[in-house]
């Protein structure tokens, strides 16, 4: 036998192995799929996919076939997102507000292929998720600008889900209208009492008028019934292009670093996080009606080396001037460090919950 036959023969063979491995390895992408459908997490994590490149590419002791084994091992999970995102289309998504708001672009920037169902406000998108109606939700958290979103605050202590990931999602805010309207002829602004707000100085220094609308996408819907080139809505550019508008102006928000974090919310709560100094945790809880309970549990968290990122208090609606505290914590809580803290603060809080466990990775949500 030549050389030539015999190479040919051991690809074959070698070959025969690896389809049986990469379907193996495929059905392991199923149960990740169903994971993340559970928990509501995104395909994509870019951390754990550098993580295994890194560690695999050790494996090949040929420098020169490594490199080619990195480009092989990129393709090979790029094949397995592709596989998970088709599993995954059958998500159901839940938000708040219509096509084209800031929570419907999150919501499909996070979930690229799921089904997105619109929900008329916080409370039934979160609603939807509890009974199984609906898988996930993606609901706003907090602004840069405005503050935190109360509503949703109080049904992360009230509620029975869990956040598995918090994004960030860059707010710009543009001006559009019917096609061919001018900026030169624009005489009323159309949109939500905060997007107007956002846009307080430039819509002044243009002399519009203003007009309060439900929501910044409905504001561009009602634009493109009216068909009046003196009528714009402030709304985002995906609002534009669902409801055949242009873009007059773009970024018009006086603030060009106005910041949404929207959380995902789900029935169980995530057991692939937690265990990394930099992974981030939410815990919500009421302290006891003693003497420096509050400074107790504060510097419980301090002590046992975990890093505070954010703190907000919320008035009670059952109970007048009692509040729930919401804190953002990092490191690994799940480890035996958490686990004690978790033990020390019940001797100073009443009710305590881990309402959050997830990656501090993958946090932007870019276009």
């Amino acid at each position: 036998m030549d050389k030539l036959t015999r190479a040919r023969e051991q690809i074959n063979v070698i070959d025969r192995k690896m389809a049986e491995l990469f379907e193996k390895r495929m059905h392991c992408a199923e149960d990740i799929a169903s994971y993340k459908i559970e928990n509501g997490l995104p395909i994509f994590d870019s951390s754990r996919e550098k993580a295994v490149i890194e560690r695999n590419s050790e494996y090949i002791e040929n420098d020169v076939i490594r490199e080619y084994y990195v480009n092989f091992l990129q393709d090979l999970m790029d094949t397995s997102k592709r596989y998970q995102e088709r599993l995954l289309s059958g998500l159901r998504v839940a938000y708040s507000g219509t096509e084209g708001a800031f929570a419907y672009i999150a919501s499909g920037r996070i979930f690229k292929n799921a089904n997105l169902i619109s929900y008329p406000n916080f409370s039934a998108a979160y609603s939807a998720v509890e009974c199984g109606e609906c898988d996930v939700a993606v609901l706003p958290l907090e602004n840069s600008y405005g503050g935190e979103v109360g509503q949703v605050s109080d049904m992360i202590f009230s509620g029975s889900l869990y956040i598995n990931g918090i994004y960030e999602l860059l707010i710009t805010q543009e001006l559009v209208g019917v096609p061919g309207a001018k900026l030169s002829n624009i005489k009323k602004v159309i949109s939500h009492p905060q997007a107007l707000s956002q846009c307080a100085e430039h819509i002044k220094k243009m002399g519009w008028e203003q007009i309060q609308f439900e929501n910044t996408a409905l504001a561009a819907k009602y634009v493109a019934e009216k068909k009046d080139p003196t009528l714009a809505a402030i709304a985002s550019e995906e609002s534009a292009s669902i409801h055949g508008l242009q873009v007059i102006e773009s970024q018009i928000n006086d603030n060009k670093t106005n910041v949404t974090k929207f959380g995902v919310f789900s029935r169980s709560l995530n057991s692939s996080c937690g265990t990394k100094k930099d992974d981030r945790f939410i815990l919500v809880f009421t302290v006891k009606n003693e003497a420096g309970a509050l400074a107790e549990a504060m510097n419980v968290i301090g002590k046992m080396g975990f890093n505070m990122r954010a703190i907000r208090s919320r008035p009670m609606k059952d109970l007048v001037w009692q509040y729930h505290f919401y804190v953002e914590c990092e490191g690994a809580v799940r480890s035996d460090s958490g686990s004690e803290l978790l033990s020390r603060l019940t001797a100073f809080c009443d009710k305590l919950k881990l309402s959050g466990v997830y990656s501090s990775q993958n946090t932007f949500l870019a276009k």
